[in-house]
This record gives C-alpha cells, sequence and structure tokens, in this order.
C-alpha cells in the first residue's frame, strides 16, 4: 500500500509539472507571437507616423541634420497651405465625380453579367465565362496603350469620359458577385418563373439583397481603385478642369520654382490619405464579408 501511495504521489508531481511546463511553453509561444506582431505593426505604422509629425513641422526644423521624432512647433496651418495651394477642394470633386459615376455604372454592368452567367441559359455562356475569365491572366498595363488609342480616336482626351468609361467592366467583380449568385439555391428563380415573375424583377428582389454583402464590397474596392488611380488619370486627362487627387498632389508641388515646402506636401498627403485611412477601419468588415460570402461554388 505505502508503494501504491508513493507511486501515485510521484505521479501525481508529475503530471503536475508537466501541466506546468506546458503553461509556461504556451505563455513562451504567446509572448513572442505577440512581440513578433507588435514589432511588425510597429515597422508597418512608422512611415505614417513619419508622415503625420512631419505634416506637422515648420520647413527648417524637417531640414535638420537630425531629424526630430515630434516637433518642436506643432505646425497646423500646413494643412491650410496644403488644401489651398494644391486646390484640393477641386482635386476632391474631380475624384468624386469620376468614382461615384464609374462605381455606379460598373455595378448595372457586374449585376446583370453576373446575373446572366449565374440563372440564364443561353449558348455559349461557359466558353463565353471561360473567356472573360481568361483575360484576368493579362496585366491590365498591356491595355493601356490599345484604350488609349480608342480614347483618342474619340476625341476623350481630358474629359471625364476617359477617366469613367475604359474601365466599367471588371471580370474580377463579375465573377466574384457571379459566385455569390450561384450559391442562392436555383428553386427560388424556377418557382419565381412559376409565378410569372421577370427576371428582372426577381434579380431585383430576391438575388440582390441576398447578395447585397459582396455588392457593398464591390462598392467599396470600386470607389478606392478610383481614388489611387494615378497612371491612367495622368495619361488622358491631366489638365486643371480633369485631374484627379493624386496626379494635383505631385503637379501642385512639383510644379513650381524653387525649394518645395516638404511640411506642407506631407500634410497635403496626410489629407488625400484620410478617406482611405476611414474606409479600412469603419467597412473593412463588408469588405470580408461580401468577399467571404462568395464561396467557391460553381
Amino acid at each position: 500500500m505505502a508503494n501504491n501511495e508513493s507511486m501515485k504521489t510521484m505521479h501525481d508531481r508529475d503530471m503536475q509539472r508537466v501541466s506546468v511546463q506546458s503553461r509556461i511553453m504556451k505563455w513562451v509561444v504567446k509572448f513572442f507571437t505577440y512581440a513578433f506582431l507588435l514589432i511588425m505593426a510597429l515597422i508597418v505604422l512608422f512611415p505614417f507616423y513619419w508622415m503625420i509629425i512631419s505634416s506637422l513641422k515648420s520647413l527648417d526644423e524637417y531640414r535638420w541634420s537630425v531629424p526630430s521624432f515630434w516637433p518642436q512647433t506643432v505646425m497646423l496651418s500646413n494643412y491650410v497651405d496644403a488644401f489651398t495651394e494644391a486646390n484640393l477642394g477641386r482635386l476632391f470633386l474631380n475624384t468624386l465625380y469620376v468614382g461615384v459615376v464609374s462605381t455606379a455604372l460598373s455595378l448595372v454592368v457586374t449585376v446583370l453579367s453576373a446575373f446572366a452567367f449565374a440563372r440564364l441559359e443561353f449558348k455559349g455562356k461557359d466558353l463565353m465565362f471561360g473567356a472573360l475569365l481568361a483575360t484576368m491572366m493579362i496585366p491590365g498595363e498591356l491595355f493601356t496603350i490599345t484604350n488609349y488609342a480608342t480614347v483618342t480616336q474619340l476625341g476623350w482626351n481630358n474629359t471625364f469620359y476617359a477617366l469613367i468609361f475604359p474601365f466599367l467592366v471588371s471580370v474580377f467583380y463579375i465573377y466574384l458577385l457571379r459566385q455569390n449568385f450561384m450559391q442562392i439555391p436555383n428553386e427560388l428563380y424556377l418557382a419565381a418563373k412559376v409565378d410569372g415573375t421577370s427576371d428582372l424583377k426577381y434579380l431585383w428582389k430576391v438575388m440582390i439583397p441576398l447578395a447585397l454583402p459582396t455588392l457593398i464590397s464591390i462598392t467599396i474596392l470600386k470607389m478606392m481603385g478610383s481614388w489611387n488611380s494615378y497612371i491612367w488619370p495622368r495619361l488622358v486627362a491631366n489638365d486643371e478642369a480633369h485631374r484627379m487627387v493624386t496626379n494635383g498632389l505631385r503637379n501642385a508641388f512639383t510644379a513650381t520654382t524653387g525649394d518645395v515646402n516638404y511640411p506642407v506636401q506631407m500634410a497635403a498627403v496626410a489629407i488625400v490619405s484620410a478617406p482611405l485611412f476611414l474606409v479600412f477601419i469603419f467597412l473593412r468588415k463588408y469588405i470580408m464579408a461580401g468577399v467571404s460570402r462568395s464561396g467557391i461554388k460553381g
């Protein structure tokens, strides 16, 4: 009996030691994991932090040989100067107009195309959809020359038409929404057809509400794409009346002679970047929800 009790005591001690070691290992792994994530977060956030503090410095402080990590004198006036010097009001309106109009028209094209490929039956549907998917393997830069030649022939240079119409169709968005539509039971469509419901009414009343998260994601991504567009607007519409916000920042601070006021330039960049930060912070869950709901069916 004494030996059995002794063995049981030793077994309990071993189990307690293993349990303590296991908890220590979990804490060590968790510590290094969070330490690694913290370091990576600091590396990612540091350029944004440097942009903000640089936008609040004076030009003399900005040119110090040893940079300061916090401005001695907070120059909020840099933001006022940036807004007026870069004419950000006009740039924001141009970009917002192009973004809203192109997004609305792109949604119409995407919804109708996705519905046709998901529910309608017509000859060559699979072949046509496969051909569309194949275009996704072609880099978008290769379309620049042909799009530019087409825009020039139509006389659309330095117009909003050149900024809106060439990129209304997105094969990726059509594919994304089509996959979402494919998850809706086909029995609903057949039942609606038996009741005499038209295709457009079924699309508006049933499919669009069910696919709303994906549509929200497409809307956000399309607006962000219009906001960040740089090469194409600079190529076809870089005049004062149609200039987008990205090109406007570049022209506002490089076309002038003399020294560039870098703190004011950083303030302008911060103002332009703020809407994207707000979109990411408040709407990221809608982007993820729309993409995750699309699945891989079909």
